[in-house]
């Protein structure tokens, strides 16, 4: 039902744009169109995503959390859900429940701390290695600099991230990093992808 809503209002703004620019090529109408469904497709999934925060008295640690775990992200890519509906109920669940996490686990500075610190650098290193940047069919990044680049920066954001959370005075802030950084990395596997019906789109389109 929400697919077929967010469809219908990008057809629209697609037809009222030919109208406007008859001239333009179906190519560049292909990409306005993505960008228009990624756009939409964002908007109800945060506000929803910010609303069960709210309600679950998580409202600005979730929106701390989307934000400073959004350059990872960026680079790094990971699997998405194939639907918007899936999608709404995805995001709510890894933000506000790796705040959930970050609020109840790992409050003392200790050892066991700075080795799940260290564990997760690994573990996010060996994928984003491997993965990184994790592209779709539907958004392939082909270009090998481009995937370099993004490979590198992935690497860096999530050391950078890590190296943070480690000075942090704030505990729960510096866990939202750490569960952060490793459920975004979990983001990248194979397993997740399989998970999501997703493909990675370099291996589609190589």
């Amino acid at each position: 039902m929400i697919d077929k809503l967010l469809d219908n209002i990008c057809e629209k703004i697609n037809d009222k744009i030919k109208v406007e620019i008859p001239d333009i090529d179906e190519e560049r109408l292909e990409v306005i169109d993505y960008g228009l469904k990624m756009i939409m497709g964002e908007i109800p999934k945060l506000a929803i995503m910010l609303l069960i925060a709210y309600f679950l008295g998580v409202l600005k640690l979730t929106l701390l959390s989307y934000l400073i775990l959004l350059p990872y992200t960026i680079f790094a890519g990971g699997a998405h859900a194939k639907s918007h509906i899936a999608c709404i109920i995805a995001t709510p669940t890894i933000y506000c429940g790796g705040v959930i996490l970050s609020q109840n686990f790992f409050q003392e500075v200790n050892i066991q701390r700075y080795i799940l610190i260290l564990a997760v650098w690994i573990f996010g290193m060996i994928m984003s290695l491997i993965y990184a940047p994790a592209d779709t069919e539907n958004v392939p990044i082909l270009r090998k600099k481009e995937r370099k680049f993004k490979k590198i920066m992935a690497c860096v954001m999530l050391t950078l991230s890590l190296i943070v959370a480690v000075f942090l005075n704030n505990i729960v802030v510096s866990n939202i990093l750490i569960f952060g950084c490793l459920i975004r990395s979990i983001m990248m596997t194979r397993p997740i992808y399989i998970l999501f019906d997703n493909k990675y789109g370099h291996e589609v389109y190589q």
